[in-house]
């Protein structure tokens, strides 16, 4: 059994900063894609992020300069820094992660339980 918790969610001001955190837990063998995408009702889920294990990442063009996304492969965990946040970044974020797990060995993709950003004055 694989799990991803999130963290770091909340209420923040146009202009200012959230950092989110996820960390995985269970049988894993190791982990290969992680990555950060949102939500907003009615809307499909979009990527804001993705590091592989290597560390190349890709971000969303309308995060470009804004947000930072890093990982610890050792933790097993990845964040997202998130700076000069927009009313328009308002969503639930998720995280995600490819797990090769134990005892199967094979790709499996797996998502947290999603944390709410929401950016207002």
């Amino acid at each position: 059994q694989v799990q991803l918790v999130e963290s770091g969610g909340g209420l923040v001001q146009p202009g200012g900063s959230l950092r989110l955190s996820c960390a995985a837990s269970g049988s894993i063998f190791t982990i290969n894609g992680m990555g950060w995408y949102r939500q907003v009702p009615g809307t499909q889920r979009e990527l804001v992020a993705t590091i592989t294990r290597g560390g190349r990442i890709n971000y969303a063009d309308f995060v470009k300069g804004r947000f930072t996304i890093s990982r610890d492969n050792a933790k097993k965990e990845v964040s997202l820094q998130m700076n000069s946040l927009k009313p328009e970044d308002t969503a639930v974020y998720y995280c995600n992660a490819e797990v090769v797990a134990n005892p199967i060995r094979r790709e499996v993709d797996y998502w947290g339980q999603g944390t709410q950003v929401t950016v207002s004055s």
